[in-house]
C-alpha cells in the first residue's frame, strides 16, 4: 500500500504542484487548506508524513506543526516555506520538523526530503 502524505497549504498553486510531484511518484495526496482542517484531517486520515506550510490563514504553520506533535509525538512533518532565513530553518528544527524545503518546489527536493523523512522508502 502507498504511503499517504498530507499537504497542508492555503496557496491552491502549492497544492496542485505538491499533488502533482507526489502523485507522479506513487504517494497517496490529501489536502488542507489551513490549519484548524489540517489537524481534523490528520486525526482522521493519519498520514505517514505533513507537508506543511508556515505562513497561512488562520493558524501559522509553527502552531499547526506544535499541535501536530501534541496530538502525535511521531508525527513526521516537512515545512515547506519560500522562507530561507537561517533563523526560520533553526525554529522550524527546533519544533520538531523532520525537514525544511523551499519554495519554489523542485521534484528533486521534494521527493528527496519526502523519501528521508520517510526512512528513506519509496511510495
Amino acid at each position: 500500500m502507498s504511503k499517504k502524505i498530507m499537504v497542508v497549504d492555503d496557496s491552491a498553486l502549492s497544492r496542485r504542484t505538491l499533488r502533482r510531484i507526489l502523485e507522479g511518484a506513487g504517494y497517496r495526496v490529501v489536502e488542507a487548506e489551513e490549519g484548524m482542517a489540517a489537524l481534523e484531517l490528520y486525526f482522521i486520515e493519519k498520514p505517514d508524513l505533513v507537508l506543511l506550510d508556515l505562513v497561512m490563514k488562520g493558524m501559522y504553520g509553527l502552531d499547526v506543526l506544535a499541535k501536530l506533535r501534541e496530538m502525535d509525538t511521531g508525527a513526521r512533518v516537512i515545512v515547506a516555506s519560500a522562507d530561507i532565513q537561517t533563523s526560520t530553518r533553526a525554529l522550524v528544527e527546533q519544533a520538531g520538523a523532520s525537514d525544511f524545503i523551499n519554495k519554489p518546489f523542485s521534484t528533486e527536493n521534494v521527493l528527496g526530503a519526502v523519501n528521508a523523512a520517510l526512512g528513506g522508502g519509496t511510495a
